[in-house]
């Protein structure tokens, strides 16, 4: 499917259920506050929420379009218990058949409005846990996961459109905290290779550390590998679009971020901060789930980050929104 011309300020819905289905924290308008809105028509603004000329916004990109999301799904667990402890307090969630299916099936709602060509996803347990939410997105032919084949990992993975012509696993890098300790990254940095209409896309699902029984050092190294290796990426395919997305467990402004804004575009940056945040915690949101772009093939459409929440301010069951953004891409001489 070649992805058609977008305004970053509509959407194309496949169904007006699905459109309606989903609840955005959008805000467009100089001074107006994050609120959630459904959008009504898509070829309609909302009232308060038109975009206005703007003589300092950087002119659109031209070329096809690709929408990509990142989405932190919250501990898709499959059915099988893999450690022997489960359900209850302990770490692994073992739920029952209709569970799982339920828990699938609001995902899947939740996804589909997004109308994204690319969905990374994080916290995804095991291809079973993979293939039963592949059930509810049949528009995505191809995925990949990033198996760290440890008993009740919540691994990273990748939704696509468009097929994959190659992956490349990050795992058993190490990568170095700024007190010259050695890690490795907490789950796979997954590297895949995407054809779109003969266009190369490389996109990195990614999800650090977190702050449970803190180590920011390691974090802080996630963040600084990740750049490097983005970097490298674009180096090695000049024209190809080159974007990281996924839960960082990181606010802009801290260590980790500003090492990631060091050579990369958060594309975040030109929305209002009330409007970027993915989760709330300790009364007040936080932007922890982010995408980059890598300098080189393609551009981000200005303007075209979202969050997409409901008034919980998880999104789909999950306790995180999603993100997207749209980008143009160089087409292939």
């Amino acid at each position: 499917m070649s992805p058609s011309p977008r305004l970053p300020f509509r959407f194309r819905p496949r169904s007006t259920l699905a459109l309606w289905s989903l609840v955005l924290a959008v805000a467009g308008c100089d001074g107006l506050s994050s609120r959630t809105l459904p959008v009504p028509d898509a070829g309609a603004c909302v009232s308060g929420n038109c975009p206005q000329p703007d003589s300092g916004t950087p002119p659109e990109p031209s070329g096809p379009r690709v929408r990509i999301a990142a989405f932190n799904v919250h501990r898709l667990f499959d059915t099988v218990c893999d450690t022997g402890s489960c359900g209850g307090s302990n770490y692994e969630e073992l739920p029952t058949a209709e569970q799982f299916a339920a828990q699938v099936d609001q995902l899947g709602r939740a996804i589909t409005p997004l109308d994204a060509d690319i969905v990374l996803l994080e916290e995804v347990e095991t291809q079973d846990s993979l293939n039963g939410l592949l059930g509810r997105v049949p528009q995505f032919e191809y995925s990949k996961l990033g198996e760290t084949y440890s008993a009740a990992s919540v691994d990273v993975a990748v939704l696509s459109r468009h097929p994959i012509i190659e992956t490349r696993s990050h795992r058993s890098q190490y990568i170095y905290r700024p007190d010259g300790s050695a890690t490795r990254f907490s789950r796979d940095l997954l590297e895949v290779h995407l054809d779109v209409d003969g266009t190369r896309v490389i996109v990195f699902a990614a999800h650090f550390r977190s702050k449970v029984d803190d180590d920011p050092g390691r974090r802080l190294a996630e963040a600084n590998a990740s750049r490097e290796i983005l970097l490298d990426s674009a180096r090695e395919f000049p024209a190809a679009l080159v974007v990281l997305g996924g839960d960082l467990n990181d606010i802009p402004g801290s260590d980790p971020i500003n090492a990631l804004d060091q050579g990369l575009l958060r594309v975040a940056k030109d929305r209002p901060d009330n409007e970027t945040w993915t989760y709330f915690y300790s009364g007040r949101g936080q932007a922890i789930d982010h995408l980059y772009l890598a300098p080189g093939g393609g551009a981000y459409v200005p303007g075209s980050y979202r969050v997409a929440r409901e008034a919980t301010g998880g999104y789909g069951g999950s306790d995180h929104g999603a993100v997207y953004a749209d980008f143009a891409l160089t087409p292939p001489p």
